[in-house]
């Protein structure tokens, strides 16, 4: 199958046209949400999960600006509208398609462990793991930022607009305020017991209750934040005063973290990892990220079954992507870790003739009753160094947020950014308005393993930015939040648009289900009551409720015709936004509503 994008304008004018209901409408949550979350421009296309965010990177691009200019000022703008999800108190990885070199490169700025952290901190005086929801909102959970210094390294290497002019129109958001939307209501409302507890009070639960939809939300301990940022850069933090008062608050909570880790603390510029299916290249994340490897594992591992024989929504399907997925999660769990500390084998896990032995566990017609990791160091030169430790399954899933640009000129980005549950550790900074990150998490609780805690670490991320190319050009670009679930949300996204031939916006809106080798299934509403039954029968456990998996956005480029289509999650509420030379771009679902 050819990957083209014109199929998302047609589909959108034959609805149009025969004045049916649109299967976009039906999955939409409301109409107003639905006319943003499906674009088409010819210069260059943004989407993220707020319209708010997804409008500033398209401004950018509109003024001359380029994907990764775009992609700053949306992070900045990010942290903002979306105070739960990401912003400078966290890390993430932007991964950057540069058309002049035609090079792929990531601008890694994990969080990294201070100096102060212990293998064992995360267990008690009895050698216990400490409870999640109590690990999760200390002091100790929160890794060195590095969001900030990786905005900065983007723009050094490809930007060319000033960091000031990126990060003004995120000030005027935090000034001014914006209309606080459900999402916001409903983040505070589910994580009132853990705000409550620091500055995010004041500013989350004014009068000890939780914002309401439709106020007015002004942030002005934020706006002086970035203010300072945007006169004296990165310093202010990593060498300067909101640093100090960071080190101070992590302190106050029990934390180790000191003034020098964040002077210490450095991104690292990556090369991606690649891997082919069927035509099409495939560049993703390499650890300390678990995405990409495991992505192109899965995807290897379900090539020659031809999985588009089955029905979408078919027992067939999602047997095998559960099987799949309990293969490589195994995998993930004994093997991943982060590179400049213990040796990953990454060679072995992708070795076609490894992918043909974990392939051979695989049975359409039965479950695994053994799932365990295999041996990829057969496939390596070094020997494994760590042993497998087994880790207590009692991990609340994050939730992060993943956005994507593209310019005129080519360039792409897509970049997944977090502080790991929401509003990270439920920590603000006093008087500086940004929460705090509980990164640490990610790391094993039991050490021993290649992904236990240690001084400068980074912790194993499950974060998958993912850009696909055809004859050496970018032709889509994947990403999605959702802690471990972000790898099968990616894979399955994928999935949809190469074997099922589907458009961008069905693929991002077709039911997702994860589950890890330790895990039950989550499925989402839409996987029929029929499969699952079926599927518990042959043996597959599955949770008794449907409940979201991520939350994609995606561009897809189509370089026959010079336009790009962009489209944006409806499981939250977010946009895509194109540039055209003829004004903003054309809203395609705006079609929808002339009927």
């Amino acid at each position: 199958m050819k990957v083209t994008a014109t199929k998302v304008l047609s589909i959108v004018l034959i609805i149009f046209l025969i004045g049916s209901v649109s299967p976009l409408q039906t999955l939409a949550k409301n109409q107003q949400t639905e006319t943003e979350e499906v674009a088409e421009g010819t210069d260059g296309m943004v989407s993220t999960s707020h319209p708010l965010a997804t409008e500033i990177g398209a401004e950018i691009l509109k003024k001359g600006g380029n994907a990764v200019d775009a992609s700053v000022a949306v992070q900045f703008a990010l942290n903002v509208v979306e105070p739960y999800m990401s912003g400078i108190g966290g890390g993430g990885f932007m991964m950057v398609y540069d058309a002049d070199t035609e090079d792929i490169s990531i601008i890694n700025s994990r969080e990294r462990a201070p100096e102060g952290a212990k293998p064992d901190m995360f267990l008690d005086e009895d050698g216990k793991i400490i409870p999640f929801s109590v690990r999760s909102t200390s002091g100790d959970a929160v890794g060195v930022p590095g969001t900030l210094k990786g905005l900065e390294e983007a723009l050094d290497k490809w930007g060319t607009r000033p960091i000031q002019q990126l990060i003004t129109p995120a000030v005027k958001l935090a000034e001014k305020g914006f209309e606080v939307d459900r999402q916001l209501v409903q983040a505070i409302e589910e994580n009132e017991g853990k705000l409550s507890k620091s500055a995010a009070a004041d500013v989350f639960l004014p009068d000890g209750k939780p914002l309401e939809e439709g106020t007015i939300f002004k942030q002005e301990d934020l706006a002086h934040t970035l203010k300072l940022i945007r006169s004296d850069g990165s310093d202010v933090l990593y060498d300067g005063k909101i640093g100090k008062a960071l080190a101070e608050t992590v302190q106050d909570f029990e934390g180790s973290m000191a003034e020098k880790d964040l002077q210490n603390y450095d991104v690292t510029v990556d090369d991606a990892v690649y891997g082919d299916y069927k035509g099409y290249e495939i560049a993703s994340m390499p650890p300390p990220s678990s995405g990409g490897l495991f992505l192109l594992q899965m995807i290897k591992m379900l090539e020659d079954f031809d999985i588009s024989q089955y029905d979408s929504r078919s027992v067939e399907k999602y047997h095998l992507l559960s099987e799949v997925m309990r293969l490589a999660y195994a995998d993930r769990a004994a093997f991943a870790g982060d590179p400049e500390f213990v040796d990953v084998p990454m060679e072995g896990l992708l070795h076609p003739d490894y992918i043909q032995e974990r392939k051979g566990l695989l049975s359409v017609d039965e479950i695994n009753e053994n799932v365990k990791a295999g041996d990829p160091w057969k496939y390596e030169d070094a020997e494994q160094t760590k042993e497998v430790v087994e880790q207590e399954d009692d991990k609340e899933i994050g939730e992060t947020t993943h956005f994507t640009v593209a310019d005129k000129w080519g360039n792409v980005v897509s970049y997944t950014t977090t502080i790991e549950q929401v509003f990270g550790t439920g920590i603000m900074v006093p008087e500086y308005g940004f929460m705090l990150n509980n990164e640490l998490t990610d790391f094993d609780a039991r050490p021993g393993g290649a992904n236990e805690v240690q001084p400068n670490k980074r912790p194993l991320s499950s974060m998958t930015p993912t850009i696909v190319l055809e004859d050496g050009k970018p032709v889509l670009t994947l990403g999605s939040p959702g802690g471990p679930t972000i790898i099968a949300s990616v894979l399955q996204t994928f999935l949809n648009i190469i074997e099922y031939d589907m458009d961008l916006k069905e693929a991002i809106e077709e039911p997702r289900i994860y589950n890890s080798h330790t895990s039950l299934t989550r499925w989402e509403e839409g996987v029929p009551e029929e499969v699952r039954e079926d599927l518990v029968e042959m043996g597959h456990r599955y949770e008794n409720s449907p409940r979201s998996i991520g939350n994609v956005q995606s561009i897809l480029i189509d370089h026959e015709n010079g336009t790009y289509y962009g489209a944006a999650d409806s499981r939250r509420e977010g946009a895509a936004m194109g540039v055209s030379s003829n004004g903003n771009g054309l809203k395609l679902s705006l079609k929808l509503k002339l009927k």
